[in-house]
């Protein structure tokens, strides 16, 4: 008995050895090199190493294999792609497969395609790493004019599709994946995941790219919360055009279920959230992305929708949703819940196509031009599948507990059935601030509204778990507060501008006076002309940051336009990663030439 005891316990202590060798951080840090397998747990040494990746995205620069491993990159940095411009930057830098509880700390990587892709790692954990300044398209929109070049497609990934446009991590199949205190920022798409269920996405800063910050497809049961992703956008020019081109803070395809959004800051994208049920339920009728919840988030200053959900029922609650074109697009969406969010000065509050049994009530809409819109068309599409198996009426609308303030329309109907209005605090004095017509069934028994006082909303008051409330949201070096406004998206041909780097912006593109007004704009200190050619009657050479000038643009149909600064102050970062000390000058310019015009 004595001797069988002994044999267990000296089994155990032999498997807790086993385990804590394989876990334990070996005390002798690694150089990076070309070909690296990692196959223990490692700490490497610190430094900058410029490796270029194989182009073949199959293959990478550094291989991760194995099982409860700890890779402490202790702030080493790969560089790679050897000075090429970012979209022609090429390769993996790290490939982690077919593994289980790995964690990845203090890595930094630029230069490449991918930064990090994982494939089939189960407990995948991802730490304070920073993937900046990798793969980004060059756009061809420019303030004038939108190039529809620049439209992206996310609708299939089933053969990953999305690498085509690259991203700072790339996760496929990684169930119960944390990321973690992670920053991307001069990129196109920070983090992107296919067939990842139970993630845990908190604490990152993924802000500043020219496409998504999060992206989600077939991933279901995650948790993204109190990150920052503000400036993941592409497509506009201030008072020119409103597209998006499909950008987004958080985007959703394809069979996304149960997923919880809370307190995020997805201000300036795109859409702030776009989430669409997937092609697989516009080709058969079933499923969707379902069951979503977004808590607590901002998603104002949208191009286009603040939030997008499609062909699916989720649930919206107190959300902030300001300056957008649409607060929420919900076209198709049925039974879903819209409850105690904040709609102010958007285009149109909330607009639904053909939705059914939705439910909005206790939000407040104020300063929109239309507050709720709800319509359907006549007929659809003979062949589509899933209007022949979905219901694709518009009807079962129940509109309570509303504060409307200060809409040019409080609401707006077409071609509907069955909308339920009741208890809500409108101030209108504009006689015209409800548009309906004669197609509009069941719905003027039921207007039951209090125009003397505000209704008590209910709250919805909800437990979060602990290691929700002490995730940090990560904060800009300006405060958020200070890039309020769409006018703050400023697109470059690299994308949105970070406030990272003075800028010269020209502030009336379309104006056709000849007369140019610019915008001097970044850090705060000094700048002056160097050179200038293709304008005259320049108002000012010199000045601090920020400032404005003129100037007029020298007659002739094919006018090139070059005005080149030089900036003296604090330090800078480049549009491209790289740092320019304080007191170091630093030049920037703006360009036109011909038609083609880019300013940087």
């Amino acid at each position: 008995m004595i001797a069988s005891k002994l044999k267990k316990m000296t089994k155990r202590i032999l498997s807790g050895l086993l385990i804590l060798c394989t876990t334990t951080i070996s005390a002798q840090e690694i150089t990076l090199k070309a070909g690296l397998r990692i196959t223990h747990s490692q700490k490497i040494k610190k430094g900058t190493y410029q490796l270029d990746a194989p182009a073949d995205t199959s293959l990478s620069l550094i291989l991760i294999e194995g099982n409860n491993l700890i890779i402490d990159f202790n702030q080493a940095e790969l560089k790679g792609s050897n000075g090429k411009m970012p979209d022609a930057f090429f390769g993996v830098a790290l490939l982690i497969r077919n593994a289980k509880k790995v964690t990845i700390r203090n890595l930094k990587a630029n230069g490449y395609k991918v930064a990090l892709l994982a494939r089939n790692v189960e407990q995948l954990t991802l730490e304070n790493c920073d993937f900046s300044y990798n793969y980004r398209q060059h756009l061809n929109s420019t303030q004038e004019k939108e190039d529809i070049s620049d439209w992206m497609s996310y609708h299939h990934n089933e053969k990953d599709e999305w690498l085509r446009y690259g991203a700072a991590m790339y996760l496929r199949n990684c169930d119960k994946a944390v990321v973690k205190g992670c920053r991307v920022t001069g990129g196109q798409n920070a983090l992107m995941m296919t067939g990842c269920d139970s993630a845990f996405i908190a604490g990152n800063d993924f802000s500043f790219n020219s496409g998504i910050g999060i992206g989600m497809y077939r991933s279901s049961d995650c948790n993204v919360v109190n990150n920052r992703l503000i400036f993941n956008v592409r497509g506009y020019s201030h008072g020119v055009y409103n597209r998006g081109q499909d950008s987004a803070g958080i985007l959703v395809f394809e069979q996304c279920n149960n997923n919880l959004f809370l307190y995020n800051t997805v201000t300036h994208g795109g859409d702030g959230f776009f989430l669409w049920a997937g092609q697989t339920t516009m080709d058969s009728g079933e499923g969707g992305c379902n069951d979503n919840w977004l808590f607590g988030n901002d998603f104002s200053y949208a191009p286009t929708n603040g939030i997008e959900v499609t062909f699916s029922r989720n649930k919206i609650h107190h959300n902030i949703i300001r300056e957008c074109d649409h607060g929420i697009w919900g076209g198709y969406s049925y039974r879903s819940l819209i409850q105690n969010n904040l709609f102010d000065n958007n285009r149109i509050g909330i607009a639904i196509e053909h939705g059914q049994e939705n439910i909005i009530m206790g939000n407040e809409f104020s300063n929109n031009k239309e507050a709720i819109k709800i319509w359907a068309r006549k007929s659809q599409p003979a062949d589509w599948v899933y209007a022949q198996k979905r219901d694709t009426r518009s009807h079962g609308f129940y509109i309570g507990h509303n504060y409307f303030r200060k809409n040019r329309k409080a609401w707006n109907f077409t071609l509907s059935d069955s909308i339920t209005i009741t208890d809500n605090y409108i101030d209108n004095d504009n006689p015209n601030w409800i548009l309906t017509d004669s197609s509009i069934r069941n719905w003027g028994d039921y207007y039951n509204n209090d125009t003397a006082s505000r209704p008590i909303i209910r709250e919805v008051h909800v437990l979060w778990p602990d290691r929700f409330l002490q995730v940090k949201k990560p904060s800009g070096r300006i405060p958020d507060s200070a890039l309020s406004g769409r006018k703050n998206i400023l697109i470059t041909e690299w994308g949105p501008y970070d406030f990272r780097s003075p800028i010269i912006w020209n502030t009336n593109p379309t104006d056709t006076s000849g007369l140019m007004q610019f915008d001097i704009l970044g850090p705060a200190g000094k700048w002056k002309i160097r050179k200038y050619y293709g304008v005259v009657g320049v108002s000012a050479v010199n000045g601090e940051v920020p400032s404005t000038f003129s100037a007029r643009k020298v007659k002739g149909e094919r006018t090139d336009i070059l005005i080149e600064l030089e900036y003296n102050g604090q330090e800078v970062q480049t549009p491209f990663g790289e740092t320019v000390k304080a007191g170091k000058p630093y030049r920037f310019q703006f360009r036109r030439f011909s038609s083609l015009s880019v300013g940087r």
